[in-house]
Formats: structure tokens, sequence, C-alpha cells
């Protein structure tokens, strides 16, 4: 996947132009300096806009004061930000309870502000409501182009995330495809995003990486099964899927042991189409028998009294006949395996975690919807950290003692 280039605010453009000509920057460290003469007085001013929150009135304001406090002239102050080391003038108060938010006392390291747009951009807060939050508290408004460039910043690791190396062995892998928008040369086109989940041997959840594409295809995941492989997949035991065409045969041509299974979720979904409301509960507690059965035995017989029960929906018998194997070869693994294997409701809780921050609109270009489901997948990373999928140790159990997979999984759990 490569990265887009953006096409910048005319007034970015020319506000660089001006710091071009101001300070004539001849190396990265002249650009360090001049930046810090633009952050200095940017600032100040947010300060100085707490300060008139704090004391209740303006700057020279001539109205009687509710409060006896006054300003107290400034103090000087050096801060670590991004850029380098930054002196700026603090406000004082006279009776020394003004307390700053942007920087608090006693607290010299500025370049979390950052850290805090990014943050709210990774919650699905727009440029626009970035700007206002901050002058909401502030008093000071960043402009939409300066949020963007601070969360622009999160490009490199977005690039390097994207093509790090990865595991040898996942035991499961689920996939999936989620719709969102983008304007691209001013027409509004729904995009793919391209999802993998993995599951390693340790029990740990790993997304494997991000990718988009205007239409969910076959080609465009054998592209995807070539590039994990690339880096560093070697073995992949099951993968969910919610039944693209060709995917079952894409995926084995590049992982020739791997087990594909059809989403038992998606299954149901498209047989009860041809099933009326008023059948609906029936239909499903029947077919539960089937694919719910203790073994493949059960599971045959119950398959063989659903068909005769339901002949009068052959639309809905027959999704299930044409994919009764991805139900029987369920069966060859145990119960806590097949938990896992029968859906991707596992990648699908991926994707309502990124809806929640897509839902607003549009996207500007393909870069402003990557780096917000980047930042949205750092913040699941952090919650997985401590966690395991549950039940694994029975998982990994029952993965050892398959005749199918027991030297495979040893192979990487050495």
């Amino acid at each position: 996947m490569g990265m887009v280039k953006k096409d910048r605010n005319a007034k970015a453009s020319e506000l660089a132009k001006q710091i071009l000509e101001t300070y004539e920057p001849e190396s990265v460290q002249d650009m360090q300096e001049a930046l810090k003469d633009i952050f200095g007085p940017m600032f100040e001013s947010m300060l100085k806009g707490e300060m008139n929150h704090h004391l209740g009135y303006q700057s020279n304001s001539k109205e009687e004061k509710e409060s006896l406090n006054r300003r107290n002239g400034y103090g000087k102050k050096t801060l670590q930000t991004s850029s380098g080391e930054l002196d700026i003038q603090v406000p004082r108060d006279r009776d020394g309870s003004f307390e700053p938010l942007l920087v608090p006392k006693r607290k010299k390291n500025l370049s979390e502000m950052e850290d805090k747009v990014i943050s709210m951009y990774a919650r699905g807060m727009s440029q626009r409501d970035i700007s206002s939050t901050i002058e909401e508290i502030y008093g000071f408004s960043i402009s939409h182009e300066m949020v963007s460039d601070i969360t622009d910043s999160v490009m490199p690791d977005l690039e390097e995330w994207q093509f790090r190396p990865l595991q040898s062995c996942y035991s499961f892998l689920f996939v999936d495809c989620m719709y969102t928008t983008i304007r691209n040369h001013h027409e509004t086109r729904k995009y793919a995003v391209y999802t993998i989940l993995g599951y390693t041997l340790e029990g740990k959840k790993e997304i494997l990486g991000l990718w988009l594409n205007e239409t969910e295809s076959k080609h465009k995941w054998m592209q995807i099964f070539d590039e994990i492989k690339s880096r560093g997949v070697e073995d992949i035991f099951f993968i969910s899927m919610d039944g693209v065409s060709g995917l079952e045969e894409g995926a084995k041509a590049v992982f020739p042991e791997v087990v594909v299974q059809r989403c038992i979720v998606h299954l149901i979904r498209n047989s009860v189409r041809y099933v009326p409301y008023k059948d609906y509960r029936a239909f499903t507690k029947s077919l539960k028998t089937v694919y719910g059965a203790p073994n493949l035995k059960a599971c045959r017989k119950a398959f063989d009294e659903f068909e005769k029960q339901w002949t009068q929906y052959p639309g809905a018998i027959d999704v299930w006949r044409r994919n009764l194997q991805h139900v029987e070869q369920l069966f060859d693994y145990g119960s806590a395996i097949r938990r896992i294997m029968y859906t991707t409701n596992a990648v699908e809780s991926v994707h309502s975690s990124f809806r929640k921050v897509t839902k607003k609109g549009a996207f500007p270009h393909e870069n402003a919807l990557l780096k917000l489901l980047f930042l949205r997948i750092r913040e699941l990373e952090v919650k997985w950290a401590t966690g395991f999928v549950p039940n694994w140790a029975q998982v990994l159990n029952q993965l050892l003692i398959n005749e199918s997979l027991q030297t495979r999984a040893a192979k990487y759990l050495e």
C-alpha cells in the first residue's frame, strides 16, 4: 500500500512561504528554530486566554472586577517541545492561585500537547471539532491545517507498522472488509477497508495490517496474502471469512495447509433471507441443532431432519447444502477450537470500533482515513496488551493433540 500525496491548503502553503522568506532556513536546525519562534507566541497567547478565564476579565479591562486578584507580570519558563527547547513568558497572578492547564506548574515537557491532539483525532473528532475544543479551553484557535500537521506526525509510524515483520505462525486469522467514504478529486466514493486480525500461538490478538481498495475482490485478497507471506508468515492454521468468491482458493494458493472456514453467522444471515418472519425463530432453532451438534454423526442426522422440516424454503436449504462442508469440518476439531473458528465476530468487533470514529462523514483523502484507523488500532493494542484470548490454554491443548496440527504447532512453540 503506497502513501497518498495530500494537496496542501493554500493558506498553509502561503504561511510556509512567509516563514521561508522571513527566516531563510538552510538546515533542519534552522527550521526548528523558526518553528520555535512561531510556537512561543502561540503558547503565550493560549496562556493569556487561560489567565483571562481564571480572573474572569480580559487584560486591560476597565470594568469593575469581582475579584481582588490581579495580574502580576510574567515568569520565564523553558519547555521541552517536539521542536526542541522553547523559552516562553508565563503570566502570573498576585495570590498565586493561577494553575495553567496548557503548561502546568513544574511541568516542562510540552510535547504531549501533540499527543492530546492526536488522542482527540483517534476518538473520531474532526479537525474542526479539535480546533473548537482547543479554543473553548484556551481561548486560542489552532488552524485545521495545524491539526492536520500534528496528526500527520503519525504517518511514519503508520508506514513502519504497515510493513513490519510478522509472526512466523498464526493459529487463527479473521478476515473481513468494511466500507467507508473518501472524497477523491471532488468525487465521493466508497472504499473497502481490508482488515486481518490474528491470534498468535501465545493467545495474543494482533492486527496484521490495513489495506484500501475501491471494492472487495479475490484479486486484492491474493495480493494481501502474498504480502503477509513476504513479511515473514510461514504457516496459518485457520482462516475465518465471510464467503468472498475465490477467497478460499486464493488463501490456499499461498498457504496450502490452511483450513478456510466460512462464518456460520453469515450463513445464517444468508439463509434466513428466504424465510418469512413468522418462521424465523423456529427455523434458526432447528438450524442450531446442526452446527451446534456434539459430533459429526449427530450433525449429519440433524441436517437430514432440518432438510425435511423446511422443504418449503428451498433457497434457505440450498445455502446450507452448498456450504455443508464448512459445518462438517468444524467437527474435526475440539469444542474450544470450534468456538473460535466458526465466526468472524472477532474482526467484526474491530470494525465496530473503527465505525465509532469513521461515522462522521467522508474523508478528504486516503491518508486521513488510514492515520485515524491506525490511531484506533494503537488504542486497541494497549487494551489487548495485558490480556489473552479467553480459554486459550484449552485451545492450545486441543491444537497440540490434533493429528493434523500438533507437529506444525510444536514447531513454533519450541
